[in-house]
């Protein structure tokens, strides 16, 4: 059975590693700490077990990338984050001090959320290696996201907290298993030849227009820190069922996979730094819009520019970096860009985003525009420098 599922096309392979991934982060991101919660963690303990997983992410991420960079066969080292996961999600199961589950929140971060910019990586390079389009696998685990959150919300009702374990568990077991069939993403000596680096990392990383880059890709997303920490409880304050706050986060992601099933076509004319500005216009579209409290259908609608403020920003930075970061530092690039938008500057915006909250309930949204803008001005620096260059 192996042998016969390895001789899949690696499009397939890697969809089937994003869906089996993904199946377990669509519980573990939002439902960990209702697990927390279960093993009777106090509110200021669940906030340090939260923090101290994104934390773990921002540690883990650069350090395993860099790592993965040096690997011969590029899929050992997303086999190791799997496995790495699955082990410590298994450890999960017999803790019972606050500290052992804040210390394994720590090492969880790292490990599950560190897998991401590795993987990223590894299937952007070989799409543009072996031509096949990168957003469509990708969609499979935006699909599978869905899955798992809706399937372990329905779980938790019926079993309680300790469901999001096992459930993030089985997508550990199934992202190992899935992990085996990948490509081997060997390097060869003639690329390892060509990669070594005149400058090291450093120069690696702030040449080509990466800064810039970094910048847009980072502060697009860290803006969603409003949507992703304030967007239910604001909603719901305003008088939305929580029923219909699932659907339109459901309907957030649902435009996110069309993107990612379009992009190999049409829009595979548009330059990255377009796409990252793309995402950036739309950003700022969106939250102003959302500040100012629009009807349930206005707020549908709205969702769908999830599709350019994470999925064209995504997808363009992806792009960017495999076109101009030396693929012997292809993973460091990505989880540069996670440890960024997905660290520390969404912590800094979620940070923020609670003062903001307080102060002006779904007004707060509006100040999410303020990085969106930033991030789009650095995308079309970073366009104008493209135009220059050509």
């Amino acid at each position: 059975m192996i042998p016969r599922l390895a001789s899949l096309p690696r499009s397939t392979r890697f969809a089937l590693f994003f869906g089996a991934f993904y199946f377990g982060f669509g519980a573990y991101l939002p439902y960990m700490p209702v697990w927390y919660e279960a093993r009777g963690l106090t509110p200021e303990l669940i906030g340090l077990a939260a923090g101290a997983a994104m934390a773990g992410r921002v540690i883990a991420a650069p350090l395993g990338a860099a790592l993965a960079d040096r690997m011969a066969k590029r899929r050992h080292a997303v086999l190791g984050f799997a496995l790495g996961s699955l082990l410590i999600f298994l450890a999960h199961i017999p803790a019972s001090s606050p500290w052992a589950i804040v210390t394994l929140a720590l090492l969880a971060g790292g490990a599950f959320s560190g897998v991401v910019p590795v993987i990223d990586a590894f299937a952007m390079n070989e799409a543009s290696r072996r031509r096949f389009a990168f957003g469509p696998p990708r969609s499979v685990g935006s699909a599978a996201f869905i899955l798992g959150n809706l399937g372990c919300g329905a779980l938790i009702g019926v079993y309680g907290g300790e469901a999001a374990l096992y459930w993030t568990l089985l997508g550990a077991a199934l992202a190992v298993c899935t992990a085996l069939l990948l490509p081997e993403g060997r390097r060869t000596q003639a690329a390892a030849r060509g990669e070594t680096p005149a400058g090291g990392l450093i120069t690696a990383l702030t040449a080509a227009g990466l800064p810039l880059a970094f910048a847009a890709s980072a502060l697009i997303q860290a803006a969603h820190g409003f949507y992703y920490a304030f967007s239910a409880v604001a909603w719901q304050a305003a008088g939305v069922p929580s029923a219909y706050v699932g659907a339109l986060w459901a309907t957030g992601v649902a435009a996110e996979i069309v993107f990612f099933q379009l992009s190999a076509r049409q829009l595979s004319h548009i330059s990255p730094p377009m796409l990252m500005a793309l995402g950036g216009a739309a950003a700022v579209v969106r939250w102003i819009a959302l500040a100012f409290g629009p009807p349930l259908p206005v707020l549908f609608a709205l969702q769908l520019l999830h599709a350019f403020s994470f999925g064209a920003t995504y997808l363009g930075f992806l792009r960017y970096a495999t076109a101009h970061a030396p693929s012997r530092y292809a993973a460091t690039a990505q989880a540069v860009n996670s440890a960024l938008g997905g660290g520390l500057v969404l912590a800094a915006a979620t940070y923020a985003s609670g003062f903001a909250y307080s102060a002006l309930g779904q007004g707060g949204f509006a100040l999410m525009a303020i990085p969106s803008l930033a991030g789009l001005c650095c995308a079309a620096a970073l366009a104008h420098r493209a135009r220059i260059a050509s």
